[in-house]
């Protein structure tokens, strides 16, 4: 690629996987309501799951180096703002987020995100976290936020 040529963007992706335990469940809600929206998380020691995390980046390419990012660095973000922080751990006893909010396959997703992005040399190139809870329950957070009168 040559001076004053178009640069291609493109999106780089790598997947990794925590084991963490959680227990669905808000303190918002009566018991009622809990049982309604979390029934398979009666037990109050909760249940866990084997995430698999899905991180895009989004860039051009460096003419020189020829990647968007260097994989190795992404994986170091990656490493410091999931793996160390939620694998082998109960998200709800142990990561301070969750005793605030519903560890719920969407809020561990936006978790990522602002995990990484507080990690990442270059966060504007994170694009997309899409996280696994099961084979047929996934997540997908792209940073968008709305106002929380629209939504409650």
């Amino acid at each position: 690629m040559s001076a004053g040529c178009n640069v291609p963007i493109v999106s780089l992706i790598r997947r990794s996987h925590f084991s963490a335990g959680h227990h669905l469940h808000s303190d918002k809600l009566s018991e009622e309501e809990n049982r309604k929206y979390f029934p398979k998380s009666a037990n109050s020691s909760g249940y866990g799951h084997n995430y698999v995390v899905e991180v895009t980046v989004r860039g051009p390419v460096n003419a020189t180096t020829g990647m968007v990012m260097d994989i190795s660095e992404l994986q170091e973000a990656m490493d410091r703002g999931i793996i160390n922080v939620m694998d082998q751990k109960h998200l709800d006893k142990d990561v301070s987020f969750f005793k605030e909010n519903v560890s719920t396959t969407e809020n561990v997703a936006v978790f990522i995100w602002n995990q990484l992005k507080s990690e990442m040399k270059n966060p504007d190139f994170l694009h997309k976290v899409k996280l696994w809870s099961t084979k047929k329950n996934i997540a997908v957070y792209r940073g968008e936020l709305t106002s929380s009168k629209d939504h409650s």
